[in-house]
């Protein structure tokens, strides 16, 4: 099952006044498009990338623990663990100990290693299993330069094309852009 966002960045990973020094903008008619436009271009590497940027914190839920005694948790990078806690069948929800399982932040994407059959299982048929993590770089400082320019190249390429619908008279994203989230990216095996 796919990670789903808790509590969404409290900042985004460019201000306003640097993407309208991007922009060469010295007018405050568009701010609210520009921070519109600004969390727009974050999502976009973030999924390009399958990285949190700045801090977030996100939940993946599981029917069952997987057989090979590794759960991979995605976006990358993973901070830290919040929670992994198990439903039993009437819904109560049980804990489980952080000794119970290893941590493998430096992972991309990162994976909780446990021994299997090791952790109880759940009494549910469906998402019984849940682990809350937060994901992200830290703050908006601490996000590397190339993603943080990736969001600036994305942000003015949406703000220079407003209006224009994919194969209607768009223009492609900048060719610049691949090359500056590519050593980034998570791939799925």
């Amino acid at each position: 099952m796919p990670a789903t966002l808790l509590t969404a960045p409290a900042e985004e990973p460019l201000t306003l006044a640097e993407a309208k020094a991007f922009l060469r903008l010295d007018h405050d008619d568009d701010d609210t498009l520009i921070a519109a436009l600004i969390a727009s271009a974050r999502l976009h590497v973030e999924a390009l990338t399958r990285r949190a940027l700045v801090t977030q914190t996100w939940r993946v839920t599981r029917d069952a623990w997987p057989a090979n005694g590794r759960l991979a948790l995605l976006p990358a990078p993973v901070r830290n663990i919040v929670s992994v806690t198990v439903a039993a069948a009437g819904g109560a929800v049980q804990a489980v100990p952080a000794e119970s399982f290893d941590a493998d932040f430096a992972a991309a994407p990162a994976v909780l290693a446990f021994a299997p059959g090791s952790l109880p299982a759940p009494g549910m048929r469906k998402a019984g299993i849940a682990v809350t993590f937060e994901a992200g770089y830290g703050a908006a400082a601490d996000v590397p330069a190339p993603l943080r320019q990736a969001v600036r190249l994305i942000a003015a390429h949406y703000y220079e094309n407003r209006g224009a619908l994919p194969g209607n008279g768009a223009a492609p994203l900048p060719a610049s852009l691949a090359p500056l989230v590519a050593p980034y990216r998570v791939l799925a095996l």
